[in-house]
């Protein structure tokens, strides 16, 4: 017969006002840029490969101004991103290795 409506709409404009810090101006998110535009925070915005120069290249500025513990702390970020290239480069080797042996598999079935 009828169905009954389950949810009760909200009344107009309900739920959707802008909230205010008090003074008049709507609140930052943490999110969204000054401009209002959304901060993609699920990838990077540069590969590893050029974070690694980006970083390495900080570290030798700092170190040719003399801040030492500058130019340390850009090593470290730039030894992350060394280590991600080189696990990125090995998973590419194995999955080559991988590959290789299902093709000689295959091929060596259809010998048969």
């Amino acid at each position: 017969m009828f169905q009954r409506k389950r949810f009760k709409h909200r009344s107009r404009h309900r739920g959707y006002h802008r909230h205010s810090n008090g003074n008049g101006q709507n609140r930052m998110r943490p999110d969204v840029f000054s401009n209002g535009q959304r901060k993609n925070n699920l990838r990077p915005t540069q590969s590893a490969e050029k974070l690694l120069e980006k970083y390495t290249s900080l570290a030798k500025e700092a170190m040719s101004s003399g801040d030492i513990t500058l130019s340390e702390n850009y090593l470290q970020h730039a030894d992350h991103f060394m280590r991600i290239i080189e696990d990125k480069n090995k998973s590419k080797v194995e999955n080559k290795i991988i590959n290789n042996s299902t093709e000689e598999n295959k091929n060596l079935e259809e010998k048969k």
